[in-house]
């Protein structure tokens, strides 16, 4: 009988420290060419300074294969411009900014970051695990999708308060999965 090998074996995923800000913005800027190549919305040049906060108050995090960055992502608890006041009252992990290196793609890094997502939602008390992504990018939307996320539907931002700026005005698609405690 053959035994299946784990996809995700020599793989960590651990916090980002400041020492990985070159890759972490290397990593956004391959994923903007690739969101420039295929025509769909761009990210902007995130904040060095929101990236900073976030590795420094660990809500940064990579996934490595040995010493080589595989994916950079960030966590948030709270997400109220986004998921609205009374939805962000859920204890939820929301995923932002997930930029996977060319040479992982394909490779199950979104599933990995729903695995690890759904273990540190319920180690945090967490009741769901959240993320959105450009409303008209129906080609991702069906990816997470087909990653385990369950489609919420669409939300049109218009108080963007403490948003990076590409998000006014945006239409978003919006992602749940429920952790089972």
């Amino acid at each position: 009988m053959k035994s299946h090998e784990d996809p995700f074996s020599g793989l960590h995923i651990v916090n980002s420290t400041p020492q990985d800000m070159s890759i972490i913005f290397e990593l956004f800027n391959k994923a903007i060419d690739y969101q420039k190549k295929n025509g769909f919305e761009l990210w902007p040049q995130f904040s060095e300074q929101l990236i900073q906060t976030e590795v420094l108050e660990k809500r940064h995090w990579k996934i490595l294969d040995g010493n080589k960055t595989a994916c950079v992502f960030s966590v948030l608890h709270n997400d109220p411009v986004i998921w609205g006041h009374e939805r962000d009252q859920e204890p939820s992990v929301y995923l932002h900014r997930i930029a996977i290196n060319p040479l992982f793609k394909g490779k199950g890094m979104m599933k990995l970051i729903r695995q690890w997502a759904m273990e540190y939602g319920k180690q945090n008390n967490r009741k769901y695990v959240r993320m959105n992504t450009w409303g008209n990018n129906e080609r991702l939307r069906n990816y997470y999708i087909d990653c385990g996320f369950n489609y919420i539907g669409q939300q049109y931002l218009q108080g963007t308060e403490g948003l990076p700026g590409h998000y006014g005005g945006s239409v978003l698609s919006l992602f749940q999965i429920d952790i089972c405690v």
